[in-house]
């Protein structure tokens, strides 16, 4: 086993080890890379929440004030509970191969990797930074990375390109869909469930703007233009319903979660559009007719937009040459690539891991992912020192 794979299980463990769910802090693993950065006499530059609980960082190896390269990962991990897990999904358990545990692919692997390779990324003394970026919250909607896009070029070194190390089995993704999320409330008029014309059951109206939205997904799963991916069209999908407060009480309220995955392309405003027409012109009136205080609200709450490479883009002509590949490929998943992207940064994808392993119980990342993350920050190195960067 390589040395650096050694380190890289060895500083994966202690990643693992840090319960960086999404609704908790994740000052103590942002303080043990920046110490670790620090014993290699590398600074880093925190970039800290409104409440002060949460922090992105932003290390530079090489000359300062330099663009460089970005390498970027968010240590932000999704929840482990209610989840069968066979062991302690924040202790890092290695058998046949794969090394176990939560964030382990999605994404502390690639973080791993990237720590790893610290002592020698300053051996090589390089000719053009590489830049280390840390965010939080990546997976509530790439929520914490954008303060930090928002300091590019100004107190913080704008790169010339970012290599985001989200899972991608190693391949190079150059596109993923658009993630937008809506919340949405129904203020009806409670009423005893013997009497249930004299009342505007909220669940029901609500029922009605699910069906809605089913309707606009059938419609949007035949339309063209999403050949590269999987599936091949723009997705609606409701994921949380929320109303009444018994059985014999026609509901007053009824809140539900919804969102749609874009195509890159297509009119982000139209499927809103839709909804909200049919509540304002099918089902308002109905509502009011038994109450003037019914109401519907239909909120976007978050958007990740779609990601789509330039053309020609550095960052796409680097990976593939460092993967040693000739095909890009596209994604339904967001991910910040492109918010770099969209600040005049370009951006690609490219990390270890396996997609369909997040998210599960038992998650995992194989040693041979591992293996190949190093190899193609060797051939980053080696770039750097032949090319300078170019």
């Amino acid at each position: 086993m390589r040395q650096d794979a050694i380190r890289s299980t060895e500083l994966l463990s202690k990643l693992v080890s840090f319960d960086t769910t999404s609704k908790k802090s994740n000052l103590g693993i942002i303080s043990f890379i920046e110490q670790y950065l620090a014993d290699y006499n590398i600074s880093s530059q925190l970039i800290p929440n409104d409440a002060g609980d949460k922090a992105s960082l932003f290390a530079t190896i090489g000359p300062k004030n330099v663009g460089g390269l970005g390498l970027s990962a968010h240590t932000d991990v999704v929840p482990a509970e209610r989840q069968e897990w066979t062991s302690d999904p924040f202790q890092l358990r290695k058998a046949d191969g794969r090394l176990f545990g939560r964030g382990t692919c999605d994404m502390k692997g690639f973080l791993a990797c990237v720590l790893a390779k610290v002592p020698e990324f300053l051996y090589q003394e390089l000719s053009i930074p590489i830049h280390l970026i840390f965010s939080y919250d990546e997976e509530v909607g790439c929520t914490g990375v954008r303060p930090l896009i928002s300091k590019l070029g100004t107190s913080l070194t704008m790169p010339e390109l970012v290599i985001v190390g989200e899972p991608t089995s190693m391949k190079i993704v150059d596109s993923h869909k658009s993630v937008n999320v809506f919340t949405t409330k129904v203020t009806g008029q409670e009423s005893h469930s013997s009497s249930p014309h004299s009342g505007a059951n909220a669940i029901m109206f609500a029922a009605e703007l699910i069906t809605q939205l089913s309707s606009i997904s059938r419609e949007w799963s035949n339309r063209p233009g999403g050949e590269r991916f999987d599936p091949p069209f723009t997705t609606v999908h409701v994921g949380t319903v929320k109303g009444g407060a018994a059985l014999n009480i026609v509901p007053r309220t009824c809140e539900f979660i919804w969102e749609f995955r874009g195509i890159p392309g297509i009119d982000e405003t139209e499927i809103e559009q839709r909804i909200k027409q049919f509540a304002r012109e099918k089902l308002l009136p109905q509502m009011r007719a038994v109450s003037d205080r019914a109401n519907i609200e239909i909120e976007r709450i978050n958007q990740v937009p779609a990601f789509r490479s330039r053309a020609n883009s550095p960052a796409v002509s680097l990976a593939l040459k460092l993967a040693e590949q000739n095909e890009t490929g596209a994604v339904s998943y967001g991910t910040e690539a492109g918010l770099f992207e969209n600040a005049d940064c370009p951006a690609v994808i490219c990390g270890p891991g396996n997609i369909e392993q997040a998210h599960k119980p038992d998650k995992y990342i194989t040693l041979e992912e591992i293996d190949k993350c190093l190899e193609f920050l060797d051939r980053l190195i080696t770039h750097v020192r032949a090319t300078g960067g170019r």
